[in-house]
């Protein structure tokens, strides 16, 4: 079986995406989890460049990493001084790495309009600043820059700054495509070419996302011989990203047999995947391959039905190798089959032909004439269900809100909201909140009045709220459509409401919101 070894690059390359900034903690979290993932080397940052990753590089001294590498990121010299008096390489030894990734030119392009040098001074830049850091016992992995485009310019060049590296004792050489506009042919061209020039280092490949085929330029470079594949969780990178990990591990290892991480840490892919866009405080991206929470969901009633009775009639892979799940999304195309699909989970003894079937089947065709779509509202779904069925027990009864929206002299919105509402036992309770407008008003008094009978509330979070208009023609008067996604950390759920009254279709999602925690947490 081909071995390759898988090298992240989000602590550094992935950070440099817009709107992306890890602090030293939440690089420290990753760092572990990656590690237990069983990634081989984690780039930690370019501690020349800033005192956040300076910081990182101490504190990470300290970790035990059982499967990782950590590696500092530099570039080579500056021009026309050794490598010994060159303060950015002494940075990286002191960061006490055994890994340093070394970025040096490979396209004469950049060594004549952005360095300024000579053509002959940026080889000796290479071989120089390769040469000390190996001596100075490190593992060193060259980073070629722009190789395919330098290659492209200039064949003979672009080869001779892998030569210096190699001279100057790189253990590994990573063929970059920097601007990320190589096509996947031609990716193949150049790496053969490069494989045939013997230079006795394993290669490796670096790829960026500006034509979209970065991760088809890393599967191109393993299959002309590529042992090492840089890249990054989500693809986050500059400009449009980077390769993305997610996607090019399981494709190695599952489409094409390549031993990179093992079975059993291949089933926590999607779980780093969502954390590390959580730490990078951005949405995951759930229309991604294999970790997306839409790459197992079917929507189409013959899809959920085929699906059903074989997975393999519309999934290329089991989802939860990668530690996903499969999801069977209920609308107006749904059939029968789909619904009876969902309330087996529950309910393994029903019937196709059960009357409780064609009811709820009813009861969904009635509610999406109103404006209702389930798809993305599994919680409110479920709850439908167990309502149709006489199976659900509600856990509070609201009595009456009052919200209250003031403009001052000074031109500051306030929100306010009072509840009152009745617990199954009885109890009364009131509550009043403010917030940055009438929905978090409510949001806010809704959570402190049940806090008192339910305390495992303060673990739900609101992560998105959306509203859609239904029939724009109606002016102010149409009806809306709202759509809330919740989370208690360990299972995200999305809910629905729908009312010409902004406040009341936000009031009924929030509140299928509660109750739908409320009855996993019986449930479970």
């Amino acid at each position: 079986m081909v071995k390759v070894e898988i090298y992240d690059t989000t602590l550094r390359d992935g950070s440099q995406a817009e709107g992306i900034s890890f602090s030293v903690e939440d690089k420290l979290r990753i760092v572990e989890e990656l590690d237990r993932l069983g990634v081989h080397y984690i780039e930690g940052g370019y501690p020349g460049s800033n005192p956040k990753d300076e910081e990182f590089f101490e504190r990470a001294r300290g970790l035990h990493l059982e499967n990782a590498k950590l590696a500092a990121f530099g570039s080579t010299r500056r021009a026309n001084r050794s490598a010994v008096e060159d303060r950015n390489l002494h940075q990286l030894l002191e960061t006490g790495m055994k890994v340093v990734t070394l970025v040096g030119k490979s396209w004469d392009l950049h060594a004549t309009d952005v360095l300024r040098v000579p053509l002959e001074e940026n080889l000796a830049m290479i071989e120089d600043s390769v040469k000390f850091l190996a001596d100075s016992g490190r593992e060193v992995i060259f980073d070629a820059e722009h190789f395919f485009d330098g290659y492209k310019a200039d064949a003979e060049y672009a080869l001779q700054t892998i030569k210096a590296a190699a001279r100057g004792g790189a253990d590994c050489i990573v063929l970059c495509d920097t601007n990320g506009g190589t096509m996947p042919l031609e990716v193949k061209e150049i790496f053969e070419a490069v494989a045939a020039a013997n230079l006795g280092i394993p290669l490796g490949i670096h790829a960026h996302n500006d034509a979209g085929v970065a991760a088809a330029n890393s599967i191109v470079a393993v299959q002309s011989g590529a042992v090492q594949v840089q890249g990054t969780f989500n693809g986050y990178g500059e400009r449009c990203g980077n390769a993305n990990l997610c996607t090019l591990i399981p494709n190695l290892k599952l489409k094409l047999g390549v031993e990179c991480i093992s079975d059993e840490n291949l089933t926590g892919l999607t779980g780093v995947s969502r954390l590390v866009s959580e730490l990078a405080n951005l949405p995951h991206d759930e229309k991604q391959p294999y970790v997306g929470r839409s790459a197992f969901a079917h929507k189409a009633g013959y899809h959920a039905d085929g699906v059903e009775k074989n997975p393999k009639t519309y999934e290329h892979v089991p989802p939860e190798v990668v530690g996903n799940e499969r999801r069977i999304l209920v609308s107006e195309q749904a059939g029968k089959s789909t619904i009876l699909t969902r309330l087996l989970r529950d309910h393994p003894d029903l019937k196709k032909d059960s009357p409780a079937v064609q009811r709820i089947f009813d009861t969904l065709k009635e509610a999406e004439k109103e404006g209702y779509q389930y798809e993305g509202a599994e919680g409110s779904f479920e709850l439908m269900m167990n309502r149709v069925m006489g199976t659900h027990e509600k856990s509070f009864d609201l009595k009456g809100f009052t919200v209250l929206v003031e403009r001052s002299e000074n031109h500051e919105m306030r929100s306010q909201a009072t509840i009152k509402l009745m617990d199954v036992n009885g109890n009364i309770e009131y509550q009043a909140s403010e917030g940055h407008g009438p929905v978090d008003a409510l949001n806010k008094a809704l959570r402190k009045a049940l806090m008192a009978f339910f305390p495992q509330l303060d673990l739900v979070r609101l992560t998105d709220f959306k509203v859609r208009v239904l029939d724009a023609s109606s002016g102010t008067a149409a009806k809306v459509r709202v759509l809330i996604e919740s989370s208690d950390g360990k299972q995200d759920w999305g809910t629905v409401g729908v009312s010409e009254d902004i406040i009341e279709a936000s009031w009924e999602a929030l509140v299928d919101s509660i109750e739908y925690k409320l009855f996993k947490d019986k449930r479970e």
